[in-house]
């Protein structure tokens, strides 16, 4: 069985990690495989949209740890070996180090988001989680250092104390608390995370594509960036968007009370 799950339901591409017996614990063969389903969806014309889940009532749990101790045992097909021969960069890509899909990334928590579950989500631009989910980047606990980008990502997008007091005492945050502080951006009752990051996935799915994935690269490109590089940075792609004919067809919608036909041209 793979270790991560590929569908598509309409413009939307649902990725699931898929090793429940370890709480979906990362594996080579998982993150090369969700990087091969963000690639896919990033020359795809009809993906708008990716959701990321986990199988079986958890998220993630992080790095596993049982396989770096030398128990590896996964039942997997894929040559990971080989994959990371070719590229020996692609396991730091699925983490979202130096790569970044086309299009927006709706996170579905459920259980646990822990260690490389909350680095994970670090790069996902919209997050819904059940309440009884846990968040938390614990490396420091067993002196590791969090890879997935956390001790640069996390304190530019929640308050400096916070995000410093998670990092350094390796502390789990409840959904509620996650959310009061904004690294989370719902909360719903538990199970039905999936369901309500659908909904969001198919609000940003029937936006303008070509508008959102150029929103998406604004985000991703100028955070960091001093406001007035910045506003330089981003103008070329609302320029080109303005010029595409989609940016036609939706004020021309609107004025005719109708459901925008968008085409990505």
């Amino acid at each position: 069985m793979p270790d991560a799950l590929i569908e598509r339901d309409g413009h939307v591409m649902v990725i699931t990690m898929n090793r429940p017996h370890r709480m979906n614990a990362l594996s080579g063969a998982m993150l090369i495989r969700m990087f091969d389903a963000y690639e896919e969806a990033s020359n795809d014309p009809d993906v708008r949209c990716i959701v990321v889940t986990g199988a079986d009532g958890n998220f993630c749990s992080g790095a596993d740890l049982r396989a770096m101790a030398g128990d590896g045992e996964d039942a997997d097909p894929l040559d990971t070996r080989a994959r990371m021969a070719d590229d020996p960069d692609i396991v730091y890509k699925a983490l979202f180090r130096h790569y970044r899909p086309s299009m927006p990334i709706v996170a579905a928590v459920e259980g646990v988001a822990i260690a490389g579950g909350t680095e994970l989500l670090q790069a996902m631009e919209l997050r819904v989680a059940g309440e009884s989910a846990r968040f938390g980047v614990s490396e420091a606990r067993w002196s590791l250092y969090p890879m997935g980008g956390s001790a640069v990502r996390l304190p530019r997008q929640i308050p400096y104390t916070h995000a410093a007091e998670i990092l350094l005492t390796g502390k789990h945050l409840t959904a509620a608390e996650a959310l009061d502080i904004g690294l989370i951006g719902h909360v719903v009752p538990d199970g039905g995370a999936l369901d309500t990051a659908m909904e969001l996935a198919h609000a940003v799915a029937d936006n303008g594509p070509l508008a959102t994935a150029a929103i998406t690269r604004t985000l991703h490109e100028c955070d960091g960036m001093a406001l007035d590089d910045a506003l330089r940075h981003e103008w070329d792609y609302g320029q080109a968007v303005f010029a595409s004919s989609d940016a036609k067809e939706g004020p021309k919608a609107f004025a005719e009370k109708r459901r925008p036909d968008f085409t990505g041209t």
